[in-house]
């Protein structure tokens, strides 16, 4: 069999005359930037997250670097949030002259560690951004706690998690601001890259909203320093589409995650396979299915050869990335993620995939461990 990471064009077939019908609308509308198409799904992802605003701009990495700047985060601030993670996490505190002050991770869930926050936390912190990793939120009641009592803003990166939730409250109202990307591969991906902000702080709104704009309320008028941050309309257009279906495709990748419980649980040869737990109280979306495995990359080069796609989320901490060489950090420094690094691997799990399929990969991983 060949079987991709991710297959777009298994999602898109079934979709494509409602997708080119409305791209085509907008092309003889000629409205492309901002304007009511970016305002309609504003208000769409907003009643979908249950939060009262929602700020579409250019990507996931711009939502982050939004959030902190509207929260005032300047140069010479802390901000506490985790090493493995996508870069953008730490990059968009980095853009600001902040520094980005790394706590590990839970071992079972990849995302931080509320016990080690605390102790992380000085007199220049001002914000925690925690990851909902591979579409599970983190531990949101007790990272509030902590936030409240330190008087700390609370930034989701949520951009693997639309439509998560925990405690039945979906990812995006969990603290100051949610911040959602639309890349292809997302749960919720658009044509190209898109990203948006969730929160209740109509002050936060109203700031996000003008400095995406350059700063500008009023044309050619600008009250700060802000950038070009737009929600492109034809982004707008497809996503909201797209929008419809969420809840149906996450219910597929989570029908899916649960057959690989299943096909693994009854596999011969693969116990040495750490799957993800499901925290309690927890709705995981999975925008990626992570696992653990011994010979991760002898096993990702075996079935890549049998047809299996597989990635790996993330190779290289942000701790020991050379552009963050001067935070001072070693090998050993974050072990829990360390070890996430030389670990994981993610396999198959978009909501088109077939039982054929998973059972595919799950032997073809059972097949190289008995090699041994």
């Amino acid at each position: 069999m060949n079987i991709p990471l991710l297959d777009l064009k298994a999602q898109f077939q079934p979709l494509r005359n409602e997708i080119l019908a409305v791209v085509q609308t907008v092309c003889d509308e000629q409205g492309f930037i901002l304007g009511p198409r970016v305002v309609a799904f504003e208000e769409s992802v907003a009643r979908y997250i249950g939060s009262r605003y929602a700020i579409g701009c250019a990507s996931g990495s711009d939502a982050l670097l939004l959030s902190l700047m509207a929260m005032g985060v300047k140069a010479g601030d802390e901000v506490i949030t985790i090493p493995f993670t996508f870069f953008a996490t730490a990059g968009a505190i980095s853009r600001l002259g902040a520094k980005p002050v790394f706590v590990d991770i839970q071992p079972d869930t990849f995302n931080i560690d509320p016990a080690l926050i605390e102790r992380a936390i000085t007199p220049r912190t001002k914000a925690i951004i925690p990851v909902h990793l591979f579409g599970q939120c983190a531990d949101m009641a007790a990272i509030n706690e902590i936030a409240t009592r330190k008087k700390l803003y609370v930034i989701e990166d949520a951009c693997q998690a639309i439509g998560a939730a925990q405690q039945e409250q979906r990812a995006g109202i969990l603290g100051d601001t949610g911040c959602f990307s639309f890349f292809p591969s997302k749960n919720l991906g658009g044509f190209g890259d898109g990203g948006l902000i969730t929160t209740n702080d109509k002050a936060l709104a109203d700031s996000m909203a003008m400095l995406r704009v350059h700063g500008s309320q009023v044309r050619y008028l600008h009250e700060v320093i802000g950038f070009n941050s737009r929600l492109d309309a034809l982004q707008a257009a497809v996503l909201q589409v797209k929008l419809q279906y969420l809840d149906q495709w996450n219910e597929g990748r989570r029908r899916n995650a649960e057959r690989y419980r299943q096909l693994f649980a009854r596999t011969k040869q693969v116990d040495c396979v750490v799957l993800p737990p499901t925290r309690p109280g927890n709705f995981h979306v999975y925008n990626q299915f992570t696992v653990r495995v011994p010979k991760r990359d002898e096993l990702r080069a075996f079935l890549k050869e049998k047809g299996v796609g597989t990635e790996v989320y993330y190779p290289l901490p942000m701790h020991l990335q050379n552009c963050y060489r001067e935070l001072g950090h070693e090998k050993g420094s974050f072990p829990l993620s360390e070890q996430a690094a030389e670990e994981v691997m993610s396999i198959p799990i978009y909501p088109e995939l077939t039982e054929a399929q998973q059972g595919y990969v799950v032997e073809t991983i059972a097949e190289f461990y008995r090699r041994d």
